[in-house]
């Protein structure tokens, strides 16, 4: 078996790392993710994440504050999920790193392109924390800033839907998943998967996206490997 793409950026959304609590976190599903995250890491492939904070907070839970105080408590749980990811993986017998987007030492180093560049090219995982490190962003859009910023061949977005729909499938027995679109398709759509910003910056520097479900068996080692049988693929072409 080998990986289709020599580098990638997963994006894991912080509430799956909770399970059914919903909150927190769930040691079953952290070491799930981990060993499919070492199995994808031995077929070659250089892998990076953003891991976001739902499982915490999320800065629109902050009716009534600030906007950017609340958005900065979503980068701060975003930490707390790629420190906890980070060991986990290390556990597991996987190498791994965590940059922020704003200074948290001693926890992790703060981001920097040219020394991320060098930890996957020496077979280490690079986990992003601390969101864009401003508000207004959100971690979808951070894993697209991330993914071009990298240079990764493929933006591989693991969420708890198996793709994008064009309405809610939970409230929707009708709904139609679509196979692939563009990132023009996804915006005149108006399409919720992703946020705009994200896709627009995709689109932008050519990087596609597989929206896919993290809860299906060996799901990220398939998106890794290219089979792809189930999600969804955003791309220009």
């Amino acid at each position: 078996m080998t990986a289709k793409y020599k580098r990638v950026l997963i994006k894991i959304s912080g509430e799956a790392l909770a399970g059914e609590k919903g909150t927190g976190y769930s040691n079953e599903i952290l070491n799930e993710v981990a060993a499919q995250i070492k199995s994808a890491h031995a077929l070659g492939c250089q892998i990076s994440i953003v891991v976001g904070g739902g499982n915490f907070w999320r800065g629109r839970q902050g009716l009534s504050m600030n906007r950017s105080t609340a958005d900065y408590m979503g980068m701060l749980a975003t930490v707390m999920n790629s420190l906890c990811l980070q060991e986990t993986l290390i556990a597991n017998g996987v190498p791994a790193i965590v940059q922020t987007a704003f200074n948290v030492t001693p926890l992790a180093d703060p981001f920097d392109r040219r020394k991320a560049d060098e930890a996957l090219n020496s077979g280490k995982v690079v986990i992003f924390g601390g969101g864009t490190g401003h508000p207004f962003f959100s971690t979808d859009t951070t894993a697209s800033l991330r993914a071009a910023e990298i240079g990764a061949d493929a933006l591989l977005f693991a969420k708890n839907i198996d793709g994008v729909y064009d309405s809610d499938p939970k409230t929707n027995p009708n709904a139609k998943k679509y196979d692939s679109l563009t990132g023009m398709q996804f915006i005149a759509k108006g399409l919720k998967a992703m946020d705009t910003t994200a896709v627009t910056m995709c689109m932008e520097n050519n990087v596609p996206v597989f929206v896919f479900a993290l809860n299906e068996e060996n799901s990220i080692v398939n998106a890794v490997m290219g089979n792809n049988n189930n999600g969804t693929w955003i791309k220009n072409d």
